[in-house]
């Protein structure tokens, strides 16, 4: 069973592309991205989130890659799976939204770094409430090459 913990959006700074600073309460559960081996430019990121309002989540950052997206993965035409990024994905007040291999995810491309199993990485999700406001979520995220059966999901603490 994995372990859930709230975690608080931190506040962003006027000067950020996102102007409109607000919290934003969102549960992350299960997280763990794709260990990589040497030469491999992209992984994808996985977990279930549960916002405790309507939210979007519009963008996702990692100082380990150059490119950060939000994909979905579905079946194409003639039965090909068709991976693509998109703009933004709903997260309903209180639904479980979850993020998996085969469906939407979190892609992390230009890898600068072979991503390490039974390492962590930093991760930032981005969201958009119905308002508009834009806040975000910094995470560190463990490295894994499948679902974990344990631990949590921790917040990144700046001092």
């Amino acid at each position: 069973m994995f372990k859930k913990i709230i975690l608080i959006a931190s506040v962003l700074m006027a000067h950020s592309t996102f102007a409109h600073p607000d919290k934003a309460h969102v549960a992350v559960d299960g997280a763990w991205v794709r260990a990589t081996v040497k030469g491999q430019m992209g992984t994808g990121g996985f977990m279930k989130l549960t916002a405790a309002e309507d939210l979007r989540l519009v963008k996702v950052s990692s100082p380990v890659a150059g490119v950060g997206e939000v994909h979905e993965m579905k079946m194409g035409a003639n039965n090909v799976m068709e991976m693509r990024a998109i703009e933004g994905l709903d997260l309903p007040k209180g639904k479980s939204v979850e993020l998996k291999p085969g469906g939407y995810h979190v892609m992390l491309m230009e890898l600068k770094s072979t991503l390490a199993k039974d390492s962590t990485i930093p991760l930032t999700l981005y969201f958009k409430d119905k308002k508009g406001q834009e806040s975000k979520l910094d995470l560190q995220v463990p490295v894994s090459l499948q679902p974990s059966t344990g631990g949590s999901v921790q917040p990144m603490h700046k001092h």
